[in-house]
């Protein structure tokens, strides 16, 4: 299969869909991998590693017209819709249900479109995992950073000192994500709560921390209450595939103390604050009612590196079955990759995806 790795677009995108060491992979096999200069030069990766692995380096018009699939890390922008059309397959991060304008434009194109954070296997959703694990530890971090007095936060020092309480944190959904958030927060000693919908993610959560971080039932009053106090929002709900459930609205938000900090993980699925909207890495805050809200809807770019070795290292062996099978071997069989199928001769095929956009 001909294999096409674009450059990403995405401001401040510095992740690329394909280390060298995954080309070399897939070139080994058979396949022939076709890399946009300069694709994978903000993650450390320059041409010459690609060409080095038996890729093919190419302008940007070759890499997205002439392959059977495209390989990404996020979701096709405007500027990109015109490249995307029948017989071709794309396998990237999309989180549709928060951009209909986007499931719209797939659908018309009739391109096939897979993503990665709706592929499942064993109950897990090991492509979106490692991103998630990422900004999961990056949460407390930016959110101790903008505590800051300086930058218009409550001036509140995360870690505390001697004498003095240390940062309230709260992190709800008890996912990777939350998790994750849960053992930095509490390793740079902030007082952690972790709110999940089910006592099930609590118990891990407990068994992980033996009881440094607390764990209470997400319901709307004890979510009323904890907001009061924290210093630190995290929010890291997830359901697969659908629009992340709004639980802190306006009315919410006013009973803050002024100058925390929401830290947004979910708003690539539309956020978990009513007043949640996506940011960028340039800009990545703004202050409604006194509390800051941090909403990058790619906060493992900021660490592109690492992310991108993570994310190949986790997508490698499914685009490895994808290029062998072609899509009449996905449509055919069986497998977790099916799992990804979002769009499909002109319709969204993905349960929770069609739901949440009423398609």
């Amino acid at each position: 299969m001909l294999i096409g790795v674009p450059k990403e677009i995405k401001k401040e995108e510095r992740r690329v869909g394909l280390t060298p060491e995954g080309a070399a992979e897939l070139t080994g096999l058979g396949h022939t991998v076709l890399v946009e200069k300069g694709a994978g030069a903000g993650s450390g990766f320059p041409d010459a590693l690609y060409t080095g692995a038996g890729a093919r380096v190419a302008d940007r018009q070759p890499v997205w017209e002439e392959p059977e699939l495209i390989i990404k890390v996020k979701e096709p922008l405007p500027e990109e819709y015109g490249h995307l059309r029948a017989g071709k397959i794309i396998f990237t991060f999309l989180h549709l249900a928060a951009n209909p304008g986007l499931a719209d434009a797939l659908m018309k194109s009739g391109v096939t479109a897979l993503s990665y954070e709706t592929l499942e296997e064993g109950g897990r959703l090991p492509l979106l995992a490692p991103m998630s694990v990422i900004a999961g530890r990056m949460a407390p971090l930016m959110g101790a950073f903008y505590l800051q007095g300086n930058l218009g936060g409550s001036g509140v020092f995360a870690a505390g000192t001697i004498g003095v309480r240390p940062a309230n944190c709260l992190v709800l959904g008890a996912g990777n994500a939350g998790t994750n958030a849960a053992r930095v927060a509490s390793g740079i000693g902030m007082d952690t709560t972790v709110l999940n919908i089910n006592s099930f993610g609590l118990k891990a959560i407990d068994e992980i921390f033996l009881g440094r971080v607390k764990t209470v039932v997400l319901n709307h009053a004890m979510l009323r209450e904890a907001l009061k106090e924290a210093d630190i929002v995290i929010g890291a709900v997830l359901v697969p595939g659908a629009k992340a459930p709004v639980l802190i609205d306006r009315a919410a938000l006013k009973t803050m103390k002024k100058g925390s900090v929401i830290i947004d993980i979910s708003i690539d699925q539309g956020g978990t604050a009513e007043t949640s909207r996506p940011t960028t890495h340039d800009t990545p805050v703004y202050e409604v009612d006194g509390i800051i809200h941090y909403c990058v809807a790619n906060m493992p770019s900021a660490y592109p590196r690492t992310s991108t070795l993570a994310l190949t290292s986790s997508t490698l062996p499914y685009i490895e079955t994808l290029a062998a099978e072609g899509l009449e071997g996905l449509l055919e069989k069986s497998m977790p990759l099916k799992t990804s199928l979002n769009v499909y001769k002109g319709k969204i095929v993905h349960p929770a995806v069609a739901h949440s956009l009423a398609r």
